[in-house]
């Protein structure tokens, strides 16, 4: 099955797979999907995670398969009859999710879809949805899978222990405007951040968030002291990074300002596409690391000699 048409880049729109576990529907950005497979037999792993149903090696790479139905704690079928694998490829990770069938491809706009509250989600890093959106008069959830694979394996996830070594470094405060809508990486974000001496980290929610703040900045005449690196999510409900990076590089008041693009979403084709927008760096979220090499570089910071 095909995955869908190619996007122009900086439109902010995305398209989303339509698929179902048990009689609900659910959504998945088809940025992330690799292929999708029929149902084949996996070869179980012994005293494995309940949620990983086995793995499969459907070329030459051995694929670990996760139930969504484990995982959401859904009545399992009775066969596999019809079912489906949505083979993913997101933070440098090839993952197979369990489905039992999918419905189609549509495009929508990152504006329409609406960012979970908290009686959905009803602590941060806790919820599996991570958007919603109305399609042919139904709600689709879509999944936050980045946060279903690392509840599963937090080695996939951010890791504070990739900045320790950085702590005491001299202060910095060149001044960092983000742009990401999940609370619990904002948070991990800014902290380790700060862990590395950088003590001016403005957050906001998505990247409309993020432009409507560097449009204040300029309208005050503050732009330059309030601003002097944007790091921004790709996917993001109202606006997308993508977007936000192609408003601020084909704007006179903004393109100066260094851009980095930092997602689970940064394979070979999104590379491709932030190029093409004029993103100063772009780095896979696990890469918290690097995210900080990266602003050293660009915000012209040194550490002091020992």
């Amino acid at each position: 099955m095909e995955t869908g048409i190619l996007l122009e880049s900086g439109t902010n729109e995305l398209e989303i797979l339509e698929f179902r576990v048990g009689e609900n529907f659910y959504g998945i950005n088809v940025a992330k999907i690799r292929e999708i497979l029929s149902y084949q037999t996996p070869t179980p792993i012994p005293n494995s995670d309940p949620r990983i149903e086995g793995i499969f090696m459907p070329r030459e790479d051995i694929i670990s398969i996760i139930d969504l139905c484990e995982v959401m704690h859904l009545a399992k079928k009775e066969t596999t009859d019809g079912d489906m694998f949505i083979v993913t490829n997101f933070n440098r990770l090839h993952t197979a999710f369990h489905v039992h069938g999918v419905a189609g491809i549509h495009r929508v706009s990152w504006a329409d879809i609406i960012k979970p509250d908290s009686t959905i989600n009803s602590s941060p890093g806790e919820g599996m949805a991570t958007g919603i959106v109305r399609i042919d008069g139904k709600l689709i959830i879509i999944l936050d899978f980045e946060q279903i694979v690392a509840k599963i394996n937090p080695e996939t996830g951010l890791k504070s222990s990739d900045v320790e070594h950085m702590v005491g470094r001299a202060r910095n405060d060149s001044p960092i405007l983000v742009a990401e809508d999940s609370p619990l990486l904002s948070k991990m974000i800014l902290n380790c951040l700060q862990q590395a001496g950088y003590a001016n980290v403005t957050v906001t929610n998505n990247g409309q968030e993020c432009w409507d703040q560097l449009r204040e900045y300029q309208v005050s005449g503050l732009l330059d002291k309030r601003v002097s690196c944007v790091i921004t999510d790709i996917e993001m409900p109202q606006m997308d990074g993508h977007r936000l990076t192609k408003l601020i590089k084909d704007s006179p008041h903004f393109h100066h300002i260094p851009v980095v693009i930092f997602s689970s979403l940064v394979n070979e084709e999104m590379r491709r596409k932030g190029e093409q927008l004029g993103a100063d760096v772009q780095l896979s979220k696990p890469e918290i690391g690097s995210l900080v090499e990266a602003l050293d570089d660009l915000v012209g910071i040194k550490e002091e000699e020992a």
